[in-house]
């Protein structure tokens, strides 16, 4: 079987209807069906962004229901969720709505962050309601005897700690949302490394902003890179030049602890690359080539699993909308 590993889509439906035809996928008036032999597999990251935000998540939770595909979830759905659930263990949660505190809290960069998506689904609304909970459908990660597929960091170690929270699929739960939405815990930092990465701290008195505006300690590093302690913050670093040029070029990454602990392949998402696609290492894809701006090309991994490795980069499909 072919497995096709469809990278962020993030409202952009037009890019996913028109990578899914290429592909030879026909819509058959409830959704859309593989060619023989294929099946799709999203990796997380199906929401804002884009300005088709109801016409993507319709797209693909038919096919979801249809068993024609599988999908993991990215940070974004997990936001989506954090946005709209009021913290228990907050005071304030019996005075006036502005006052009330969510997991996530409601800044001006965090709102948005949300505002394509909920432009299309109003907060509070029954429609939120039910995508919501359909979110809570979208596993953490999936392993298969032929590949490991998780949005942002294949980390076992991390999944161990998180896994007495989850359903037997690896779904959050409501209570698993509100721990791992705890600053601090053991679950917090667990699910970050899942859904966002591995990160390293910058120099003392450094800072970095994000392109979403955000002040940042800290950076994401390349971990599917080897011996992540002995280079520099420039030589591992996921993050963009403005950035990096803050940071001393000598600067070393220090104290990551993390090693990839599988010998199967790992495709993620998550990291907004550019450029022709290619592996990342001889055991890691990404298929998000930023495909949530208008100049990216949602990306493809056909993964065939009879004979998954080795990698190669002919194994990639681009949407070329332009």
């Amino acid at each position: 079987m072919i497995i096709d590993i469809i990278g962020d889509v993030h409202g952009y439906a037009d890019k996913l209807t028109g990578l899914l035809e290429q592909l030879g996928y026909v819509h058959n008036g409830e959704c859309y069906m593989p060619p023989e032999g294929h099946r799709a597999l999203f990796i997380g990251d199906l929401i804002d962004r884009g300005s088709q935000q109801l016409a993507t998540l319709e797209t693909v939770f038919a096919m979801l229901d249809a068993d024609v595909a599988d999908a993991v979830m990215g940070n974004h759905e997990y936001n989506a969720l954090a946005f709209a659930t009021l913290d228990p263990d907050n005071d304030n949660n019996n005075t006036s709505a502005s006052a009330q505190h969510y997991l996530r809290s409601h800044t001006e960069v965090h709102t948005r962050q949300h505002e394509e998506f909920l432009a299309e689904v109003p907060f509070g609304s029954e429609l939120h309601k039910y995508w919501l909970q359909r979110f809570y459908e979208l596993p953490l990660w999936l392993e298969t005897d032929y590949g490991c597929f998780v949005h942002a960091c294949w980390d076992v170690d991390s999944m161990a700690v998180l896994k007495p929270l989850l359903t037997a699929d690896n779904c959050l739960t409501p209570d698993a949302l509100i721990k791992t939405a705890q600053q601090g815990s053991i679950y917090y930092d667990a699910l970050e490394r899942v859904l966002k990465g591995v990160e390293t701290a910058l120099p003392e008195g450094l800072v970095m902003v994000d392109k979403d505006g955000s002040a940042r300690t800290q950076v994401r590093v390349r971990w599917w890179l080897d011996e992540l302690n002995t280079r520099t913050i420039h030589q591992i670093a996921r993050a963009p030049a403005s950035g990096l040029a803050q940071i001393p070029v000598d600067a070393m990454a220090e104290n990551i602890n993390f090693a990839i602990k599988t010998h199967k392949p790992v495709f993620v998402g998550h990291y907004w690359l550019t450029g022709n696609p290619e592996p990342l290492s001889i055991q890691v894809i990404c298929t998000d080539y930023s495909a949530a701006v208008d100049s990216g090309y949602l990306t493809c991994y056909q993964l065939d699993t009879k004979q998954p490795l080795p990698l190669s980069a002919n194994n990639f499909v681009q949407y070329r909308h332009d």
